[in-house]
């Protein structure tokens, strides 16, 4: 069963990097909002005529807090309808229509098996709202890597806030990679995901001879997750433990 449609507020934006914005909303009408951490929630934009055609879905960012407010981290893609309307006609007091939350993109009931959460871009959101959900609700877990790319330094996401999670939650390892740019002194790989991650999984393959008992969520553009899915299989993973959520 769909949930009804409600009314919501920006009551916050931030520019993030050049394209990128964090919208914090507010739905008044409900005294909390809760989802899990890794689903989304709907907008109906006025961008069309047709209502199916003014929908647009976006990650949540943040971890559940028991409030009515939650943040989502939004790229602008120019050549589209939905975020140029975002970017150019919604400001801080704007009213939207929102629907959520939606989406089995979640955790597992227990984490004892090492998670990866592979991302690009703003693909980041759901991940971001898991690693501080497990951080606040103390959720014991085996080893978390965090594994996000783009392309320069200038186009990462919550560079320090992550960095200081590592510091606060025993076993989160956050994993910058950026294929066009090398940045030293992050500890960051240079390139694209792909060879963060099976680099991680071939250590651990050469200290026990195995590969390491683990969960895949992969969240970003197609290309990226199609690739990451059939290296995970060739690297001997079972499908089941590969978890999809595309952009885009």
């Amino acid at each position: 069963m769909l949930q009804p449609w409600l009314k919501c507020v920006v009551i916050k934006t931030e520019d993030i990097t050049h394209s990128t914005r964090r919208f914090w909303i507010q739905i008044p009408e409900l005294a909390q909002f809760d989802f899990e951490p890794g689903q989304f929630v709907t907008f109906d934009l006025p961008i069309h005529e047709q209502r199916n055609k003014r929908w647009r879905s976006y990650s949540i960012a943040s971890a559940p807090d028991g409030t009515n407010i939650f943040e989502l981290v939004i790229v602008l893609m120019e050549d589209g309808l939905g975020t140029p309307h975002l970017f150019n006609d919604v400001k801080v007091g704007s009213e939207l229509i929102v629907r959520g939350p939606q989406g089995k993109f979640t955790m597992p009931d227990t984490l004892d098996k090492d998670l990866y959460l592979i991302c690009t871009g703003t693909g980041i959101a759901p991940f971001r709202s898991m690693a501080h959900f497990i951080h606040q609700k103390q959720i014991p877990h085996k080893n978390i890597h965090l594994i996000f790319g783009c392309r320069e330094f200038k186009d990462s996401l919550y560079e320090e806030e992550l960095k200081q999670l590592e510091k606060m939650l025993p076993g989160f390892y956050h994993h910058p990679c950026f294929s066009r740019e090398l940045v030293v002194g992050l500890g960051q790989y240079t390139g694209y995901v792909h060879a963060c991650y099976t680099d991680l999984i071939e250590k651990h393959k050469g200290m026990t001879g195995a590969i390491p008992d683990a969960s895949f969520f992969l969240c970003g553009w197609k290309n990226m997750v199609d690739d990451a899915k059939q290296k995970l299989l060739e690297l001997g993973y079972d499908k089941h433990a590969i978890h999809l959520e595309l952009y885009g």
